[in-house]
């Protein structure tokens, strides 16, 4: 007889493993399926973001930045260096020792939680008596389980092009390029998205000639514009040659590399010479081999499955979310969705704004918003004030050689409701983070302007950005 759960979450990624654990905190009986397989032949949690996304990318972020600093600004300090190299295979071992700290930790928090782990491929096989049926293929055979209540957060993967085949050694998606064995001398990044600009930065600063080619016209166009024009400033400043509005044509790879026929934004016809290439342009929902119909469920023509605004399906007791479903393909969108259906399965009203979820391009300088931007609300046709204060101004960022950027705060020319808010800048990251909170309590700008901000500090610039939308900044 099949064993029967409260719930069984299909997929370990931050959205699955967090509503594993959430439920089984509310004291449902939880199973999680999940079959990832790291490069040890060991079955893992945490899916595409602890193995080959999100935390190894930050880890060779970080290397790569220190080694820039340690080998082209430390002098800026008074530091001399001489000699500085790069060890790539330790940087790797680095990379590799982090993600498997990780994904061991969500291993103990099943433990703890006593989360059962079902280590295979789930997929649908029916409805009986009122419960979904699941079937996990393991490396024995299948067996079935059943479900009160079904969590579909399977995530995506890499988007490929049909005349571009990722052998992920010469061709490489995201996953290739986390695990280049040396520096290659130059470097084509197809995509100008989050992913080829930050794996783009990695490889540039360990000193491979980056080149970038973009279909759009316009360079990050989910960005406040403001916002993007410093960033292409700043990155091509760095080194990196980003080339918008092209079209690509034939790739021909060889034992030599990679050859990139393009036609650029003017027309003319332009040939891309380099060792490797990365192909970054957008992921695709992992649903294909769900077998969703045996359910009566379908996805949509892009391969979504379709929810309602608290992550239901068409049927009662089956939830879909994270990147599987509409909205950002964000990992901590995807983990509050995770916790959001828990709570509703074991009766609690929880809700989350998307409006209040920011975004992060871990670039450096780094790059994040939240809420809306000045060009989504001119053409809504709303009414709204702007305060921009830069970094260049704070005496924190200075002393911190990280006086690049700037905090620009959107709020409604009306109520001075708080809008929108967008950092190009270091710590990025983490100054959003007050932007979030006070758009989740509908704070205004004087709100943030009248709270003492400590000095000194990059956080200052945010008070600063607030006190400038009704035009009294302090500092400038």
């Amino acid at each position: 007889m099949s064993q029967t759960f409260d719930v069984v979450v299909i997929g370990a990624g931050p959205a699955g493993y967090i509503a594993a654990i959430r439920a089984a905190q509310l004291g449902l009986q939880t199973a999680c399926v999940e079959k990832w397989v790291n490069p040890n032949g060991e079955m893992v949690l945490g899916g595409t973001c602890l193995n080959v996304g999100c935390i190894p990318s930050k880890a060779l972020l970080a290397s790569s930045e220190e080694f820039e600093k340690i080998a082209h600004h430390a002098d800026t300090h008074g530091i001399s260096v001489k000699g500085a190299s790069m060890d790539v295979a330790k940087m790797l071992a680095r990379k590799d020792g982090i993600v498997s700290k990780m994904t061991k930790g969500i291993e103990f928090l099943f433990r703890k939680n006593k989360i059962t782990w079902l280590k295979g491929h789930g997929r649908l096989l029916g409805q009986e008596g009122g419960l979904i049926q699941v079937e996990v293929q393991t490396e024995k055979g299948a067996e079935s389980v059943l479900a009160k209540h079904l969590i579909i957060a399977t995530g995506s993967k890499a988007r490929h092009l049909p005349s571009i085949p990722v052998d992920n050694k010469i061709v490489c998606d995201n996953e290739g390029a986390l695990n280049f064995p040396s520096v290659p001398k130059k470097l084509g990044v197809i995509g100008a998205g989050v992913i080829g600009l930050e794996l783009g930065s990695v490889w540039r600063r360990l000193g491979a000639d980056v080149t970038v080619l973009e279909a759009m016209p316009t360079f990050l166009g989910a960005c406040d514009e403001a916002v993007a024009k410093e960033a292409f400033k700043l990155f091509t400043q760095q080194g990196l040659s980003i080339n918008m509005g092209v079209k690509i044509g034939e790739v021909k790879t060889s034992a030599k590399g990679v050859k990139v026929s393009y036609t650029d934004a003017s027309g003319a016809a332009q040939v891309l010479e380099c060792d490797r290439l990365i192909v970054s342009v957008g992921r695709v929902p992992n649903t294909e081999n769900l077998n969703l119909s045996a359910v009566g469920l379908s996805t949509d023509e892009r391969g979504f499955i379709p929810v309602d605004d608290h992550c239901k399906t068409s049927l009662p007791n089956v939830y879909a979310i994270g990147d599987v479903v509409r909205g950002p393909m964000l990992a901590h969108k995807g983990e509050d969705e995770g916790v959001m259906v828990a709570e509703l399965i074991a009766g609690q009203k929880p809700h989350i704004d998307y409006n209040c979820i920011p975004w992060v391009i871990y670039t450096s300088p780094e790059i994040a918003w939240v809420g809306r931007t000045e060009q989504q609300l001119k053409s809504e046709g709303r009414g709204y004030k702007v305060g921009q204060f830069p970094f260049a101004a704070n005496g924190r960022a200075l002393g911190m050689d990280a006086a690049q950027g700037f905090v620009k705060v959107i709020a409604d020319s009306v109520t001075d409701e708080i809008l929108g808010v967008h950092i190009v800048g270091s710590a990025a990251s983490d100054l959003i983070a007050e932007a979030a909170v006070a758009m989740e309590f509908k704070a205004s700008s004087e709100d943030i302007a009248r709270i003492c901000h400590p000095h000194p500090s990059m956080s200052e610039v945010m008070r600063e950005a607030a006190l400038a939308a009704d035009k009294r900044a302090l500092n400038m």
